[in-house]
Parts: C-alpha cells; structure tokens; sequence
C-alpha cells in the first residue's frame, strides 16, 4: 500500500502556488490621487478649450458685426440705403459662399488661408522694410528699394483680393424642373453625351444642384456649388479656382513669386555681408539677426513652393488643362477636345473677355421665391 501511494504521490503533477494578494492601502491611495489630478488636468484642459472656442465665436461675430456695419454706411453714404429693405438672391442661396457688399462681392466660406496668406505677405514687407530695406551700405538707395517693394506687396494684395471676391464661375441651380421629367425627357436617363471638336463627352448630372453639368465643370464639396470650368478648391486662398477667376490665380502667383524673389535676393545680399562684418558664422548670425534669417528662409520656401505651382500652371495652360482634370487623367485614353494648340490657349486663358457672372446674387427677389436656374 505503501508503495501504491508513493507512486500515485510521485504521478500527481505540481501545482504551483500562485499568492493572491491586494495591493496595499498605500497604492490605492497613491493611483486615487493621479487619477483626480488627471481628472482635474482633464477638467482645466475642458475649460481652457471652452474659453478659447468662446472668445474665437465672439471674435467672429464682432467681425460680422462690423462689416455689416461698414457694408450699410457704404450703401447709405453712396444711396443705395434702399437695399438694406430688400430681398437679394445671395441672401437665399443654398451654397456656402460668403457675401460683402449685398451679393457683389463672393468669397469661398473659409477665411484662415486668405488671413494667412495675407498676414504672411504683410509681415513679410514689413520685416523686409523695417530690418533691410532702410540700413546703410545696400547697393541702391534705400527709398527707390522699399518703394519698389511697397508696390510690389500692393500687386500681390490686388490679385489676391481679385481672385478670393470674384465669382469663380458658379452655375445656378435648377429646383423648378422635376426630375421625374428631366429623366423622361431623355429616354428615362439621367446621362448625356455631348461631342466636342468630335470627342464625346459625358455630362454627368448633379443631386445637390439639380442640373447637368456643363464639360469641365465639377462640384465643390467646400463652397457647395457647381462650378464652370473647374480647376481647384485653393487652401491658401479658400475660394475655388475656375473659369471667372482663374487669370487672377495666375497673376497673383506670378507677382507673388517675384515679390520673394526680390526679397530672398536682397535678404541673402545682407546676410553675406553681415556674416563678412561680425564674423561669427551662421549662429552668430541667428542670435544678432534672427529675422533677417527668417525671412530668408520663408522667401526661400515660399520660391520652391510658388516656382513650382507656376511651372505646373503654366503646362496647364500651354496644354488647355484644369488641374482636376490632369488628376484624374482625363485625356490618358482620348484627346483633348479643348486643346486647340500653344498660342489659342495661351489667349484663350489670359486674354479672352471675362465672361458675366451666370448668377447675379445682387438681384433682387420676391421674398418666398426660390432660387432659380
């Protein structure tokens, strides 16, 4: 028996002793405590947002506030107080455009590229103007180089002004027709096919506008429009680029990059200089100048950046592209039909008549009207 047991003892495996054990009072008391202060960063975290997203909102309407201000003193001071009474077509359409000066003026529906654009260009001449345009010892005077800066920064601010208040090309929408009858009255379908210098075309129809879209025309999923002739929605800007405002583009790139140009030219001039005066290298150079360096290397990275949209343009031009086109590789598996050759569409994009706006928001309409095509 002695010997059964022994052997069942010694066939029995081990079972190893796992020590359950809670964590002591201390540790308890130590994870509470980081667990309120978490809860309490979290809570200030909440509360620091809150109040920064309360003062961004009250920014904001003490902005709308006054341009609409400014906007009635216009009209009333030009007579046309009249307009303040009336129903205008801007202030009844469905996109997500922003309107100054009662319909006359269209933006895009996001103002921080256009602010940082334009604080970026401003600050850049005012640096440009305060620490290297006015010292001693630059190879021409002093005041010809700031005036030839000063209106050159006014060149650049004009085109951008023209190309973020100017109606891109906005098609109107269609709520009138029923598209029980647009189908019928195209065999049931909701596709067209159009032939362009003998390439066919698909016009493909749009849900939010209600129409089929012109050729080359897309919709902007940001200003919410369909707009003619469409190139792209710009960040930089925050207005779409295409047919109506799309010379403006190119003039405000070109004048843009000739304006950093110049000041990368004149900003690198003077650092060799001082690095030849004060001897110290390039990091006595950063802890003396700072910001002559730093608008040397925006001007340099501004240069990369505008040099290569105006390469990228100006094949678009020479070749009678949109950038959404040449994305989606429109013309891989047919020809262009818009493409009629260097010089046609050279004058076709820069010097042919700026055509009317096909919406007039300035219009006035009955109050319960809709918008119509």
């Amino acid at each position: 028996m002695d010997l059964i047991s022994s052997q069942e003892n010694e066939g029995d495996p081990e079972m190893e002793s796992i020590a359950l054990s809670s964590p002591p009072i201390q540790e308890l008391a130590a994870n509470g405590l980081n667990n309120d202060c978490k809860g309490n960063k979290l809570q200030q975290q909440n509360k620091i947002n809150v109040k920064l997203t309360n003062i961004l909102v009250s920014i904001k309407e003490k902005f709308t506030a006054i341009t609409k201000l400014i906007e009635d003193q216009w009209l009333k001071r030009y007579g046309l107080a009249s307009d303040l009474d009336r129903t205008r077509a801007y202030q009844v359409w469905a996109g997500n455009n922003v309107f100054f000066f009662h319909g006359r003026l269209v933006c895009g529906p996001d103002p921080k590229g256009l602010l940082l654009t334009t604080v970026s260009i401003v600050l850049s001449c005012w640096i440009f103007a305060m620490y290297i345009g006015n010292e001693d010892g630059l190879p021409l005077h002093s005041s010809l180089i700031l005036t030839l800066s000063l209106v050159l920064t006014i060149i650049v601010l004009v085109n951008l002004f023209l190309v973020s208040a100017t109606d891109p090309g906005i098609i109107p929408r269609d709520y009138q027709t029923p598209l029980e009858e647009m189908g019928a009255s195209h065999g049931g379908s909701r596709r067209r096919k159009a032939m362009i210098n003998g390439v066919e075309v698909k016009l493909k129809y749009c849900r939010v506008c209600k129409i089929y879209r012109p050729p080359r025309s897309c919709h902007c999923a940001i200003c919410n429009n369909c707009v003619e002739k469409f190139d792209h929605h710009c960040p930089w800007i925050g207005h779409c680029i295409a047919l109506r405002n799309y010379r403006f583009f190119l003039t405000f790139v070109i004048s843009a990059l000739s304006y950093f140009v110049y000041i990368f030219l004149l900003s690198f001039w003077r650092i060799q200089k001082r690095l030849s005066q004060i001897g110290t290298g390039l990091l006595g150079m950063l802890l003396n100048y700072p910001e002559t360096l730093a608008l040397l290397l925006f001007s340099f990275a501004a240069i990369w950046f505008l040099g290569g949209l105006a390469i990228f343009h100006a094949y678009l031009v020479a070749v009678n592209q949109t950038t959404c086109e040449n994305t989606r590789q429109c013309y891989v598996r047919s020809r262009n039909p818009f493409d009629r050759g260097i010089l046609c569409n050279i004058k076709e994009a820069l010097f042919s008549e700026l055509q009317p706006s096909r919406v007039d928001f300035h219009a006035e309409i009955t109050p319960n009207a809709q918008m119509e095509g």
